[in-house]
């Protein structure tokens, strides 16, 4: 989708400050907000592309001015909400007032936390081969879905070269809407800088993007 989210290549918000050894968690609460989501995620009400999408959908004033796990709280509190597994009263309350509803893995133990901590892999087996190859050139699609894409906006419309095939993988862009894996090649797609930028940018610099092949067109 084409949101506030979607920032490379927008200016006007400053510079990055990166914080000199920052912390994994800034306070207790942002770790559990953490483990509810992947908690969520292992008992499959949800996967990471559908996680990604609803905070994507944040109003922009609202993302804009919330920190990282805030986002993450807020849209699990409206995700559970959009699936009925939490009322807007419960959220509010801060606890159950109804029997929730059952879990399709069941309980999780201490035991299980380090086997919900691994990442699975979304690699897929292709159901046909790559269209495209090394060295190719190629143009991102101009598109703007309202639904969830990994494709930046900045780069749309855009040529660049194939750097390289990295398999076939879960489709974000149905996976978020419960479309199915709908599994497709990625490849490394780098791009010119002032093909991005224009006549203004740095000629020694480039972009380097990773690009599902619905993105990308021949030229």
């Amino acid at each position: 989708m084409n949101g506030v989210h979607d920032m490379g290549g927008m200016d006007g918000f400053g510079k990055v400050e990166p914080e000199p050894n920052e912390p994994v968690f800034h306070a207790a609460w942002e770790g559990r907000v953490m483990a509810m989501v992947r908690a969520m995620g292992a008992q499959g009400a949800f996967n990471i592309d559908a996680s990604r999408f609803a905070r994507e959908a944040l109003p922009p004033e609202v993302y804009l001015s919330s920190s990282y796990y805030k986002k993450w709280l807020l849209a699990l509190e409206r995700h559970l909400a959009a699936l009925g597994m939490a009322g807007q009263d419960e959220v509010a309350a801060g606890h159950a007032l109804r029997d929730g509803a059952p879990l399709k893995r069941g309980k999780f133990e201490v035991d299980d936390v380090e086997r919900i901590m691994v990442r699975g892999s979304f690699g897929r087996d292709a159901a046909a081969p790559a269209i495209f190859k090394p060295g190719d050139k190629v143009r991102a699609k101009n598109i703007n879905p309202p639904t969830h894409t990994r494709l930046p906006r900045y780069v749309r419309g855009h040529t660049g070269i194939v750097e390289r095939i990295n398999g076939c993988h879960v489709f974000p862009d149905s996976a978020a809407h419960g479309r199915g894996e709908n599994p497709q090649w990625l490849y490394t797609v780098v791009f010119e800088s002032r093909e991005l930028w224009g006549d203004d940018a740095d000629p020694t610099l480039k972009v380097s993007i990773e690009a599902f092949e619905p993105y990308l067109e021949m030229i």
